[in-house]
């Protein structure tokens, strides 16, 4: 590849500036402050420190219960809830940058609903990788997390050579119904499990911990370098794969790096939290607004828009019918249709403009 064919450089004004970085992770760390805060026993600011004092270096702890409230509860969860939120909406920008399609994500293209398949086959019939058996069902939501994007990204390709936006999430729907049978078969013979399963496909961070905030971390970290490294040649991918191939990107070699990165990011999630849908698909149109389609800017603006969105949404299931707990899924659900229609209905205003 001669230097005439390489990518351009960018300029570091065309990156995250560190003053968008401090922006948001201010942004973050005030919603994780208020999720720790909130809840159906609320805590005031200065419990909140003194029992954030005691846990990182010793001091006195917070009186009460407190104390058991802030560090053995809540904020495992609330950093869980930020994690999974930040891997699935990263995932989503790669993929909708990936395709070329605002409406791709885990979701709609299968990939979440082949991780619970996964998951769901370890959790009732005990099945597991081989080699990876102490994973269960996190080894299993990975594999099918893969197997389903591979399936859906071929059946694409061999339907439509094009690879038209419209056929893959065509595609990617028409197989998330056909795996939904088989989730659905599946926990017919649960059992005794199915009140696990049913409440775990619905999206649950009830019990997370911080076994589950480091497995969430140690996954999103490798994950999340790969695809923000590809954020150049995601920005390539804007005009086409061929003009991208012409100008020296590695077409097959980007879309296989984003495609194990995202779906190892998916399965974690999804074997931890369960189904929690349209946070990869609402969050990166989010991000969008503020930053725009560079994806330099827009990937880390959508892992921080995804942590913030997921850990207020987590908040709003555990208080809005306290003591009774909403499925985490459901509620993103709902608030998540309801964002996308506004950001389409605003779209199709702007198309008319």
């Amino acid at each position: 590849m001669t230097a005439s064919t390489r990518i351009p450089a960018r300029s570091g004004r065309e990156g995250f500036s560190p003053a968008q970085h401090l922006l948001f992770l201010l942004a973050a760390l005030l919603c994780l402050g208020l999720c720790v805060s909130l809840g159906s026993v609320s805590v005031p600011p200065a419990q909140l420190a003194q029992a954030l004092s005691h846990a990182l270096w010793g001091t006195p702890p917070a009186p009460g219960a407190a104390q058991t409230i802030i560090t053995a509860v809540r904020l495992p969860r609330a950093l869980s809830a930020a994690l999974v939120g930040a891997s699935l909406s990263l995932c989503g920008a790669a993929m909708q940058g990936l395709l070329r399609n605002p409406l791709a994500e885990g979701s709609t293209m299968g990939v979440s609903a082949g991780a619970t398949l996964g998951a769901v086959l370890s959790i009732v019939f005990g099945l597991s990788v081989p080699g990876l058996g102490r994973m269960g069902p996190m080894g299993m939501a990975m594999l099918f997390a893969f197997l389903s994007l591979f399936t859906v990204l071929t059946l694409a390709w061999r339907l439509d050579a094009s690879f038209s936006t419209g056929t893959i999430v065509l595609i990617g729907v028409i197989f998330s119904m056909f795996v939904s049978a088989f989730i659905s078969l599946a926990v017919t013979f649960s059992g005794p499990k199915l009140r696990t399963v049913t409440f775990w496909t619905m999206g649950s961070l009830s019990g997370a911990g911080y076994a589950d905030a480091l497995t969430l971390l140690a996954a999103l970290l490798p994950c999340a370098a790969a695809l923000l490294m590809s954020a150049r040649e995601l920005n390539a991918f804007a005009v086409g794969e061929d003009n991208a191939a012409a100008i020296g990107v590695n077409v097959r070699a980007v879309r296989l790096r984003v495609m194990i990165a995202v779906s190892v990011l998916i399965g974690v999630c999804v074997s931890l939290g369960g189904t929690i849908g349209f946070v990869g698909l609402v969050t990166p149109h989010m991000a969008r607004l503020i930053v725009g389609p560079n994806h330099r800017k827009l990937l880390p603006a959508s892992l921080y828009a995804g942590a913030i969105f997921l850990m207020l949404t987590d908040l709003a299931a555990r208080t809005l019918l306290s003591p009774v707990e909403l499925p985490l899924g459901v509620v993103t659900s709902l608030i998540g249709a309801a964002v996308f229609l506004i950001l389409f209905a605003r779209s199709r205003r702007a198309e008319r403009c």
